[in-house]
């Protein structure tokens, strides 16, 4: 847990040396332990960021830790793109790799029956449907693109009405040439696979519909399943660290924490793996 929680700040801490992010020389707390802090919340106390810091308090990791409020506005200050440009800064040899796998999953604000009362993400279009489980949920959609052994690279936050296809045009397929994404048939664009293909020479493998008019071969077909039972493991990984709610008072805060435990989660991958 100890190397756990050094290699969150040294990463963060590397990130924003390379970013050239400064900060003020009289801070308590610089950037690296405010996102370190963030880190530890979604990886050990399922984003309870009080849990969090009062730990990494009387623990003495952080001993000049901020008040509550202090620490939220620093938390907010962090530019999005920190948390965009993490994956990829981490990802080094990963990209090499030439087989990748996309998908999405819900993560709901508050529960169905709350629609109603809700307070953060007041418009209507984050209200959507999970066809899995077949029930609607008010929240948003992260769509991950991961490695086959689950490292993720890249992902986007949407509402919970947009389609998976209007997702998969928000990517930017930072890939090497040759590179094959396995997906499931919520991604079928025939036009986005062509243009991928002919730009980037990135192959788009997504499960065809019955319905659809461009159909594969059998052995195809088979290898795209294969490669959708790793994107179902992949993504329970993922997954597992969210709690069943995640407790925020804004849409940005609700954000930050969604995106702190993907970042996370591709910290311990990343360490897993290295």
């Amino acid at each position: 847990m100890e190397t756990q929680i050094i290699f969150f700040y040294c990463v963060a801490d590397e990130l924003f040396k390379a970013m050239h992010l400064k900060e003020d020389q009289q801070v308590f707390m610089n950037n690296a332990e405010v996102v370190t802090v963030s880190w530890v919340s979604s990886w050990l106390f399922g984003g309870n960021l009080e849990k969090a810091r009062s730990f990494l308090k009387e623990e003495r990791y952080i001993p000049q830790m901020l008040s509550r409020s202090r620490f939220c506005r620093r938390l907010h200050a962090i530019p999005e793109s920190f948390w965009q440009q993490l994956t990829s800064f981490l990802a080094g040899d990963q990209q090499e790799k030439k087989e990748f796998i996309i998908d999405s999953f819900p993560i709901p604000a508050c529960d169905n029956i709350r629609i109603a009362r809700r307070h953060l993400l007041r418009d209507t279009s984050y209200r959507g449907k999970c066809v899995s489980k077949r029930r609607y949920f008010l929240g948003i959609k992260a769509h991950v693109l991961m490695t086959s052994h689950y490292y993720p690279l890249e992902w986007v936050f949407t509402p919970g009405s947009e389609s998976d296809v209007r997702a998969l045009r928000r990517f930017n397929f930072n890939l090497p040439e040759g590179s094959v994404i396995y997906a499931d048939p919520g991604y079928t664009d025939y036009v986005e696979e062509d243009l991928m293909l002919e730009a980037q020479n990135i192959t788009l493998y997504a499960q065809r519909k019955s319905n659809s008019s461009r159909k594969r071969e059998g052995w195809l077909e088979f290898l795209i399943g294969v490669m959708r039972k790793k994107v179902e493991t992949g993504f329970s990984m993922l997954t597992s660290l969210f709690p069943k709610s995640i407790h925020a008072v804004t849409d940005r805060g609700f954000m930050i924490k969604c995106a702190s435990f993907i970042t996370a989660f591709a910290c311990c991958r990343f360490m897993g793996s290295s």
